[in-house]
């Protein structure tokens, strides 16, 4: 089977599967041709996969499954412990929102200072909020990759410029002149080639929505 056959039969994007791939959790052989052929097994292998992902089980500890190291056993017991700790965590958060909601208390006449210093406490006895500091850290990897691509692009291109400026004071023979543009134009296409692959990096992995699982 083609993978488009596969992602039909087992609700899995072509990404996630390529990714589960990648963590070797999914041995394909390939055809001769050197294309992957995907058998039942694959598809069997692939819907037990959604089927822990859709309960939270992490990466690893599939991984670890799959190679016999962990029983499915150990991995639920493990994910009903964590399941009971987020419940509890969950708890906490929505006390604390209702406790907001209780006083009453408008926009206007809000103390942020001690909400903050009240979850604070919360949080040095377990209780987990937001960590606004982990957000959108995958728009600032590209961002920052971009950024420094970007600099280094124009820093070729001013050097482009500063040649052909030297070259229209002080004409030099032609091969030499694009002997010395090509350098700076090479290390240019190999920073855009460089930035797109860190890119795909960046944007790589499971995605997160479990209909996509």
């Amino acid at each position: 089977m083609k993978i488009k056959q596969v992602e039909e039969l087992v609700g899995i994007t072509r990404k996630n599967i390529r990714f589960y791939e990648e963590q070797g959790l999914l041995q394909v052989e390939r055809a001769e041709n050197g294309y992957r052929e995907y058998g039942l097994k694959d598809v069997d292998r692939l819907l037990e996969i959604r089927l822990l992902r859709k309960l939270s089980i992490p990466i690893e500890d599939m991984r670890q499954m799959f190679d016999g190291k962990k029983s499915l056993r150990d991995c639920l017991e493990y994910q009903l412990e964590e399941l009971e700790r987020e419940k509890k965590n969950l708890t906490q958060v929505q006390n604390f929102c209702q406790e907001m909601l209780d006083q009453g208390t408008s926009l206007e006449h809000l103390d942020a200072e001690a909400c903050l210093e009240r979850m604070e406490q919360l949080e040095k006895e377990g209780t987990s909020f937001m960590d606004i500091k982990r957000t959108d850290i995958h728009k600032k990897k590209i961002l920052g990759a971009v950024l420094g691509g970007g600099i280094m692009i124009v820093i070729m291109i001013f050097t482009i410029a500063i040649l052909l400026w030297a070259n229209s004071e002080d004409p030099i023979p032609i091969g030499w002149l694009l002997f010395m543009v090509a350098i700076p134009v090479a290390i240019g296409i190999g920073v855009v080639v460089a930035l797109v692959k860190r890119v795909k990096e960046i944007e790589g992995g499971e995605e997160d929505e479990a209909s996509k699982y």
